[in-house]
């Protein structure tokens, strides 16, 4: 056995490999921040367009639906 100590690291491609995954993870959050943010617009935009056609129309808002599975008043 020798006593000469052996350093083991991951070098750089380790780094490569984790720099690239760190860079792809970015990627991705910021897409999905991007999606969640626009889905968030349609809907509020979409409910606003139904407010305003129930308002053209006369019709306030509808009351909540009390049915139970059948159709029967719960």
């Amino acid at each position: 056995m020798s006593d000469s100590s052996v350093d083991i690291t991951a070098g750089l491609g380790g780094f490569l490999a984790f720099f690239l995954l760190a860079v792809a993870l970015y990627l991705l959050m910021r897409n999905m921040n991007a999606r969640l943010r626009r889905m968030s617009y349609r809907a509020e935009q979409e409910a606003r367009e139904a407010e305003s056609l129930r308002g053209e129309n006369g019709q306030g808002p509808h009351p909540p639906d009390t049915s139970g599975p059948q159709g029967n008043p719960a």
